[in-house]
């Protein structure tokens, strides 16, 4: 048995591009004082999701810096960090999480497979998937809309060994609609009680992050394997969500018995 220590950054929009790495830097830092050994953003938070927003797309040179600098942040809290962020791949922009390795190396990108049709104009949708590696932990990631709608995403990495899967994710209110004040409330739309899905029927770990908006209808949590809500963050609520995971509960059985994945 591993006990692994991980850390949501529910941290707020950023309102810039060098805002959201300062922010990203901070609460890295935050999450090794909180004894974290891996801390995870939401769905692009550098620069910033930017469907439905004004915030304009970062260069190249932009991301460059700012991935130097979280990472060399990484090392100085000696933390794994999962970045949402955007990259250029063949001169396509595609959403993705940089994996930032304890000692500030890069192990590598999750690029964002099965994209929102609100996001086909913006982005292009890559075409495979990788498990990573955190000390004892095995992990994968799954970018907002394909945690959501997509079992099969998560299916994949719970088969090839993950203990429990990263959900960056982003969501604010829109006008009128619910305003959600306990996790998972029925009156609610689907999305929340999908996350204890994606846990239960894989027996693996699923830990979906967002921002800390104003009426969020998401919020960030931390599933066990058997489907039971271990924390979850307050509405609109700034801050880290620390929780320790047990690595010998995620066993990955019901994903290893699905014939179809």
């Amino acid at each position: 048995m591993a006990t692994v220590r991980v850390a949501l950054a529910n941290l707020k929009y950023p309102a810039s591009a060098e805002e959201s790495v300062s922010l990203a830097c901070a609460a890295i830092a935050e999450a090794a004082r909180n004894r974290a050994s891996i801390v995870c953003f939401p769905e692009c938070y550098v620069p910033g999701y930017r469907i439905g927003k004004s915030t304009p797309a970062p260069g190249a040179d932009f991301l460059s810096r700012a991935w130097e600098r979280v990472a060399r942040q990484a090392a100085e809290s000696n933390i794994t960090v999962l970045l949402g962020t955007e990259r250029m791949v063949d001169d396509s922009r595609r959403i993705t999480v940089l994996v930032i390795n304890a000692d500030g190396s890069t192990a590598g990108f999750q690029d964002k497979v099965q994209l929102d049709p609100t996001e086909d104009s913006t982005y292009t949708p890559a075409s495979s998937r990788q498990v990573f590696t955190a000390g004892p932990l095995t992990f994968g990631i799954v970018i907002c809309h394909e945690g959501w709608r997509y079992p099969e995403t998560v299916r994949w990495a719970a088969r090839r060994g993950a203990q429990a899967v990263f959900h960056p994710h982003f969501g604010d209110a829109e006008p009128g609609s619910y305003r959600p004040t306990v996790f998972g409330d029925p009156r609610n739309t689907f999305h929340e009680q999908a996350l204890r899905c994606r846990a239960a029927e894989n027996t693996c770990y699923f830990a979906s992050v967002n921002c800390a908006s104003e009426g969020s209808p998401t919020t960030s949590a931390v599933i066990a394997p058997d489907g039971e809500v271990i924390a979850w963050q307050p509405y609109g609520q700034e801050g880290l969500l620390i929780a320790d995971i047990d690595t010998s509960a995620a066993t990955g059985l019901l994903a290893s018995r699905c014939r179809s994945a």
